[in-house]
């Protein structure tokens, strides 16, 4: 028993030392933190303390049992320090608390403080503005009464010269328009003169003096007529036997027979079409030999050559006139 009574009373004091350490660092790492919780700082104590408590080095050393008087006063001790780690850290918070109010007041203070010398000094700004704009606008007005009268005897001067100027420009015009009127007065003359002669051309017949060669220019006309004609009722009926021999017929799509024979049909139309054009200009050819006019240009009017006539029937323009389209 006494051996177990001093091995306890060794073993008790290591259990308040190991406490002891976690109370005295609470202070310590209060100031680090922003915000201190004293109930996370006791849970942390108490999650140490146990673990210090039980050291496996004990039960491998086989340490004797502490009686309940020793255990009592070490759990005592223990509450003891955990009660001192709650209020360190109570006391810390309390006072993290006084300085951020101080801190608050003294902030406010200084931003009072700022705002009054700002406003002053906005006043004082606004005043010496208020001054030196009211000294501009004196100048200015100062400089502007000088500045209009200066203006004013510049417009006198300019609206004398303006008058001498606009004297010289109106006896310019006066000597301007009679020129332009003898101008448009020839002008008008010789358009006159231009349009009667094309008025003599559009009606001319340049082949007048000549029946004998358009007598000649009818019987090609009417030959040609003819012949279209014919031309026409071949190609007509041409097309119209390949209309009937695809209907009745019935062609391979594969071959591509039916596709030639619509192409082939198609473009016997087409040439039909341009031979019924044909015989409409050789009915016009044949209408202006009766007037006469046949053989004038439609274009510029002057006559087409006897080799023309002959070589394309009907034909309506000269060789320069067509090349030029």
């Amino acid at each position: 028993m006494p051996s177990n009574a001093k091995n306890a009373k060794k073993a008790a004091p290591k259990k308040v030392s190991t406490t002891k350490p976690a109370a005295k660092k609470v202070p310590s790492a209060a100031p680090k933190a922003k915000k201190l919780d004293p109930k996370k700082s006791v849970k942390k104590v108490m999650k140490k303390a146990p673990a210090k408590k039980v050291a496996p080095k004990a039960k491998d050393k086989k340490a004797p049992t502490l009686s309940p008087a020793q255990k009592a006063a070490a759990a005592k001790k223990l509450a003891a320090a955990k009660a001192k780690a709650v209020a360190v850290a109570k006391a810390t918070k309390e006072r993290e608390a006084k300085a951020k109010i101080v801190a608050k007041e003294k902030a406010a203070a200084a931003k009072a403080k700022a705002i009054a010398a700002a406003r002053a000094q906005k006043e004082r700004d606004v005043r010496a503005k208020a001054l030196a704009k009211e000294r501009e606008i004196q100048r200015k007005a100062r400089e502007k009464a000088a500045a209009e009268a200066k203006k004013q005897r510049e417009i006198d001067n300019k609206r004398k010269a303006i008058e001498a100027e606009k004297a010289r420009k109106q006896r310019e015009i006066e000597r301007r328009n009679l020129e332009e009127l003898r101008r448009q007065e020839r002008r008008e003359a010789e358009e006159r003169k231009r349009l009667e002669a094309l008025e003599r051309k559009m009606h001319s017949k340049p082949y007048g003096d000549d029946p004998a060669f358009l007598e000649e220019l009818r019987g090609l006309l009417l030959e040609t007529r003819e012949s279209t004609n014919q031309q026409i009722a071949v190609s007509e009926s041409e097309a119209n036997e390949m209309l009937v021999d695809r209907e009745r017929l019935e062609y391979d799509d594969e071959d591509g027979s039916s596709v030639a024979s619509d192409i082939q049909r198609d473009q016997l139309k087409d040439f039909a079409s341009a031979l019924r054009l044909k015989v409409d200009e050789t009915d016009v050819a044949l209408a202006r030999i009766d007037d006469g006019s046949y053989g004038r240009c439609d274009e510029c009017f002057e006559p087409i050559s006897k080799a023309r006539l002959l070589a394309q029937l009907p034909v309506f323009t000269c060789v320069s006139c067509r090349a030029s389209v």
